[in-house]
């Protein structure tokens, strides 16, 4: 399999240029030379065979040879909006949600949340979407955003999404709950769960309760079987 390699910004001609970790990856990892082929993605939806032309210290020069547009996207918008649990259990939560197809990852402030990201920490979870696009053949980033209130992603929710489900214990069989056309927003509470006050409050705004079985799961596991059930169904 040919290496997969992320250029930042866009390509617009028939030039590219790695800098960063994917220029170093490239000169000291793969110790490739020039005339060696690659694919580049830039996160626009389309795949670019490449040549190395010239490498310098930190830089690769490369001549694009042909570009396709390679769609492994969901045939929907699908938000998932999350409590983020501490440490590298957020690494791993990313990864898999880049894999599963989730167009955009929510990370939310609760009651009884036990994680509020860095700039930094976001920042680092980020590159990570862009290590698991290239692992798993993905040309669009998923997107991370800020960290936003329950509050704010209800009411927001509520305008954007046709499909809004919150994990709940009690609600509906996740089996009853497939996505109607258009975008879904589904979310997954912090390890203490949602209060009744926050389920209220989504209800309110028309959101649906789902259970996800008899077990416990961790946050980033109620997530990722959240987002494979959805992802199945487009």
């Amino acid at each position: 399999m040919t290496s997969r390699y992320y250029v930042s910004p866009p390509i617009v001609d028939d030039h590219a240029t790695l800098t960063g970790p994917e220029a170093h990856h490239l000169l000291h990892v793969m110790r490739s030379k020039p005339g060696d082929e690659v694919l580049l993605f830039d996160g626009s939806g389309q795949e670019f065979r490449a040549r190395i032309e010239r490498l310098a210290r930190s830089t690769v020069e490369l001549a694009v040879i042909a570009l396709a547009a390679v769609d492994r996207e969901l045939p929907f918008d699908l938000t998932l909006a999350v409590a983020l649990p501490k440490g590298d259990r957020q690494a791993w939560l990313v990864e898999k949600a880049t894999e599963i197809g989730v167009t955009r990852l929510v990370p939310l402030r609760t009651e009884r949340s036990v994680a509020d990201p860095t700039t930094g920490a976001l920042e680092r979870l980020r590159r990570g979407v862009i290590e698991a696009s290239k692992q798993c053949g993905r040309n669009r980033l998923m997107e991370i955003s800020a960290a936003c209130a329950w509050s704010q992603l209800v009411g927001h929710a509520a305008h954007a999404a046709t499909t809004r489900l919150v994990a709940h214990p009690g609600g509906a069989a996740i089996a009853a709950s497939a996505p109607a056309a258009g975008a879904v927003t589904a979310a997954v509470g912090p390890e203490g769960g949602f209060t009744d006050a926050e389920i209220a409050e989504a209800a309110a705004h028309g959101w649906r309760t789902i259970d996800l079985g008899p077990r416990l799961l961790r946050v980033e596991t109620a997530a990722v079987a959240l987002a494979s059930i959805l992802s199945s169904r487009g």
